[in-house]
């Protein structure tokens, strides 16, 4: 057994953008071809308490070369709550199982994966549905970790970008995470934006991370072919989803647990507004697929499969350094 925790992680990870970013790439090609096992995430919520949960990730990642793939659980927490104590919202761990026996082989500390998947999931998505002329300009709507990720990833995908747009209802979240562009992207010009709305009506790709619960935010005040990476999956409107081009990881995941798109389905009666996958998309030739005449917004549940791809970077990085815990004896 293998156990890695989160400086581990972090060592395996940094400076590997480009990796990350196609490994998620590969397991979202895999689930479009049928290789992938992906139950529904089960969460845990709590009574009298719609604010904080924690979800089960279980999922199969299946290898192109034959190989037996590679199977796991992601178990990650939100509590929205931990920034008033000084802590992060999101806490998680990860195990990975042989596919041999079945025994778990490792055991990861899981924030920062889950981070990176996202933010790299978010980063393809921006090129993949990329802009004619390119995105030069990203609005940033929730200035929190996942948007942070998502900000670096986009240097990698996205390289045009020239300005990062900040809004969050927190200025002090907003301040801190300017000064981290600054220090990080000191190319990248920062400026402020003082409402949703106006990164919605000013911003031709805006990336929405937040925690909120309910829908507050309208594409009415959008520009045709505008792009919206809607990584929180509840900042929009029933309407807004229903008049947009919508791209989704997964159908049947997404429209469920009262995102915006379940909103959407729940209103509509049918899913015929969801036009494709980003895996389908990966399968194209084609370059641009933004709606010239219409939002379109890109809605990821987030798959188990990305953390088990990434996991997988992860653990082969730690073997080949040496890094973690080898307890020989774990299982009986």
């Amino acid at each position: 057994m293998l156990i890695l925790g989160h400086e581990e992680v972090r060592a395996a990870l940094e400076g590997k953008e480009g990796s990350v970013v196609a490994a998620v790439r590969a397991a979202y090609r895999q689930h479009a071809r049928g290789r992938t096992a992906v139950p529904h995430s089960v969460f845990l919520r709590f009574p009298g308490n719609d604010r904080n949960r924690i979800i089960a990730l279980p999922a199969y990642l299946g290898q192109d070369d034959g190989g037996p793939g590679v199977a796991g659980v992601k178990w990650v927490a939100s509590f929205p709550g931990n920034h008033e104590q000084g802590l992060p919202r999101a806490s998680a761990v990860m195990v990975i199982n042989s596919m041999q026996t079945g025994r778990p082989e490792a055991i990861l500390e899981g924030s920062l994966i889950s981070a990176q998947r996202t933010a790299a999931s978010a980063a393809l998505a921006a090129s993949v549905l990329g802009g004619d002329p390119p995105d030069e300009a990203l609005a940033v709507i929730g200035c929190g970790v996942i948007n942070r990720e998502i900000v670096r990833f986009l240097q990698a995908t996205l390289p045009s970008l020239r300005t990062v747009a900040l809004f969050d209802i927190d200025e002090a979240r907003r301040r801190a995470f300017a000064h981290h562009c600054a220090e990080s992207w000191p190319d990248l010009a920062v400026q402020t934006i003082t409402s949703a709305d106006e990164a919605l009506r000013r911003y031709p790709l805006i990336s929405i991370a937040t925690t909120a619960a309910q829908p507050y935010a309208g594409t009415a005040g959008c520009k045709p072919g505008t792009l919206i990476l809607h990584v929180s999956l509840r900042d929009l409107t029933a309407e807004a989803i229903l008049s947009s081009d919508n791209v989704v990881d997964d159908a049947d995941h997404v429209d469920r647990e009262q995102t915006s798109v379940h909103l959407a389905e729940q209103q509509a009666g049918h899913r015929r507004f969801i036009s494709g996958t980003i895996g389908e998309l990966l399968g194209d030739r084609r370059t641009c697929h933004r709606s010239p005449s219409k939002v379109t917004v890109f809605s990821p549940f987030g798959l188990g499969v990305l953390d088990l791809a990434v996991a997988q970077l992860v653990c082969q990085q730690a073997i080949d350094s040496g890094a973690g815990i080898e307890v020989p004896h774990f299982s009986a």
